[in-house]
C-alpha cells in the first residue's frame, strides 16, 4: 500500500510541475519516419517536449493553449550538421575584429537567420572558441547548438597553414605533434602531449559529440600541405570510438575521400568535386564509382556542400546582393557594405584576375563533377546528411539561412529527390550525429523543435521558403519576427 501511495504522490508532483501545454492543431504531420502517413493530426507540447501526437480527429486537452495552423503542413525542426559560426560572410577575421559594431550587428541577427528558413539546430564543426558558442546559446532566439569542438589539425596542415607560423600553434591549439616536422614545430609543445588520443580528449572534455579532420594537400598558392598518415588517422578512429564521438573528415577529392574511407570515416564533410587524374572523365568513372558504392552500402553520412563552390560564384553573379531574401538576414549597414568596392574585397581572390565569365567557366568543371556524384549516390540511396558550410570561405555567397535553401535547391537539381533531401535535413543529420533520441522525427518524447510550412516539402522544394512559424523547444515564434530589423 505504501508503493500505491507514493506512485501517486509522485503523480500529483508531477502534474503539479508540468509547464503551460500548447496544442497545434489542423495540419498535415510530415515526419520522416512515415513518409506514407502524411495526413491531417494534432501535436502536444509541454515544457520543451512533445507529449502527444495525434493523426485524425481529436479534442484539445483542458487548458491548453490551441494554435489552429490552417492547414499546413508540420515538420520536424530542420538540422543543418555543418555551419561555422564565428566566420561573418564576406570579411576576414582582421575585418571583423576592425569592424566591430557591424560585426556585432551581424552577430545578433545570425541566430535568427537560420531560424527564418526552419533551421531549429545547427553542428558547428570547427567551433574554437567556447565562449562565442556559449554567447550564441545565451541569445533570446537561436537554434539548438552542438560542436565538434576545436578542430583536430595535423601540425602545419590545413587549415592552420593559413595562420602565420608565429601564432600558428597557439590560434590552432588542437594539433597532432608530426616527429618528422620537429624543427617547425614549437620547442615548448610536446610529442606526448599531442597525439590523436590527447586530441580527441581535449574535444570530448570540452562537451562536444563530434570530431572534425581533415585530409587536405591545399590549393591557391598552397598545395603541398602536409596530412596524416592511415596509421595516424587510425588512432584518431580509435579515440573517437573509446569517447563516442562521431569521426567527420574535410576531404573534397577522390584521394581524400578514399584516404576517409578507409580509414572508417563516420561523416564526409564536402561534395567530391576533386577528381584528380581522372577530372577530364565526362561522366562518373569506374574507379570513382566503386568507392562511391562503398560509402552507399556503408550508410557514411555524405555531405556534398554545394554551396562551397556556389558561394564563391556569387562574386561573379551581379544579381546575387540583389536577392530579396538578403535585407531579412542580414543588418542593413552590412550588406550596403557588401556592396561596395570595399566589401567585394575577396572578388580578386576567387577571380585571380579573370574576367567574371572566365572565372564562371572554371568553376563549371568542379560543380559538374559533383553533380554527378550526388546523382549517382542519389540513386544508391546514400545516407546523405545536410550540411552547407555556412560560411566555406570569407565569401558573402554563404548567408545563414539562405544558404541552406539554395544549397537545397542545387541538391534537387543535381538528382536528389524531395524526400531524400527532406531526410537528410531531419532524420538522417539527427541519427548519424547521435541526436535521434531528442530530434529528428515528429513523435512523442521529443524536444519541441518544429517547422510549420505553407506547402510540403514533398511536392516543391519552395516549401523550404514558406515557413510560417517555427517552435524552439516549445517557444513559437512567427517567421516576420525573425527577419533583420
Amino acid at each position: 500500500m505504501k508503493s500505491l501511495y507514493l506512485a501517486l504522490s509522485l503523480l500529483v508532483c508531477a502534474h503539479a510541475s508540468a509547464g503551460p501545454q500548447t496544442w497545434i492543431t489542423n495540419v498535415k504531420l510530415v515526419s520522416p519516419e512515415k513518409l506514407d502517413r502524411i495526413e491531417s493530426g494534432s501535436v502536444l507540447i509541454e515544457d520543451q517536449r512533445i507529449i502527444r501526437v495525434e493523426r485524425g480527429a481529436a479534442k484539445a486537452p483542458k487548458g491548453a493553449l490551441t494554435v489552429d495552423g490552417k492547414g499546413g503542413y508540420l515538420t520536424p525542426g530542420l538540422i543543418d550538421s555543418h555551419v561555422h559560426l564565428l566566420a561573418v560572410p564576406g570579411m576576414s577575421f582582421e575585418q571583423a575584429d576592425h569592424m566591430k559594431a557591424m560585426a556585432a550587428e551581424y552577430f545578433t541577427q545570425m541566430p535568427r537567420s537560420f531560424l527564418y528558413y526552419g533551421y531549429t539546430t545547427v553542428i558547428d564543426l570547427a567551433a574554437g572558441s567556447r565562449e562565442f558558442i556559449d554567447m550564441v546559446k545565451a541569445s533570446p532566439l537561436h537554434p539548438d547548438v552542438y560542436d565538434c569542438g576545436a578542430p583536430l589539425v595535423f601540425a602545419n596542415g590545413y587549415p592552420s597553414s593559413y595562420a602565420p607560423p608565429e601564432t600558428r600553434f597557439t590560434t590552432f591549439s588542437n594539433f597532432i605533434y608530426d616527429p618528422a616536422q620537429a624543427d617547425k614545430i614549437p620547442s615548448r609543445f610536446k610529442p606526448e602531449d599531442y597525439t590523436p588520443a590527447k586530441g580527441v580528449a581535449r574535444v570530448k572534455a570540452d562537451g562536444a559529440i563530434c570530431v572534425k579532420t581533415h585530409f587536405e594537400h591545399g590549393f591557391g598558392n598552397q598545395r603541398n600541405l602536409p596530412v596524416m598518415s592511415p596509421a595516424v588517422y587510425a588512432e584518431v578512429r580509435a579515440a573517437a570510438s573509446k569517447d563516442g564521438l562521431v569521426l567527420v573528415t574535410h576531404g573534397n577529392s577522390f584521394e581524400a575521400q578514399t584516404f576517409a574511407v578507409n580509414g572508417g570515416v563516420d561523416v564526409l564533410a564536402h561534395g567530391m568535386w576533386h577528381w584528380g587524374a581522372l577530372n577530364k572523365s565526362p561522366q562518373v568513372p569506374d574507379e570513382i564509382k566503386l568507392l562511391l558504392d562503398r560509402i552507399a552500402e556503408r550508410r557514411i553520412g555524405y555531405q556534398p556542400t554545394m554551396q562551397v563552390l556556389y558561394g564563391l560564384r556569387a562574386y561573379v553573379d551581379p544579381d546575387y546582393l540583389n536577392n530579396p531574401a538578403l535585407p531579412k538576414l542580414l543588418p542593413k549597414s552590412m550588406l550596403a557594405w557588401l556592396k561596395t568596392p570595399e566589401g567585394n574585397w575577396f572578388k580578386q581572390e576567387v577571380t585571380e584576375d579573370d574576367t567574371d565569365e572566365a572565372a564562371r567557366q572554371g568553376m563549371e568543371e568542379p560543380l559538374r563533377r559533383q553533380r554527378q556524384v550526388v546523382a549517382y549516390l542519389a540513386k544508391k540511396d546514400a545516407n546523405f546528411v545536410f550540411g552547407t558550410d555556412t560560411p566555406s570561405s570569407p565569401t558573402y555567397g554563404n548567408i545563414p539561412g539562405l544558404n541552406g535553401y539554395l544549397e537545397m535547391r542545387n541538391l534537387h537539381l543535381a538528382g536528389m529527390s524531395l524526400a531524400q533531401i527532406f531526410k537528410a535535413a531531419t532524420i538522417n543529420n539527427a541519427r548519424t550525429f547521435k541526436l535521434d533520441a531528442d530530434l529528428g522525427t515528429i513523435e512523442a518524447g521529443k524536444v519541441a523543435n518544429l517547422v510549420l510550412m505553407k506547402t510540403s516539402p514533398l511536392a516543391d522544394i519552395a516549401a523550404y521558403d514558406s515557413v510560417q512559424t517555427v517552435w524552439i523547444r516549445g517557444k513559437q515564434t512567427a517567421r516576420e519576427n525573425l527577419a533583420a530589423r
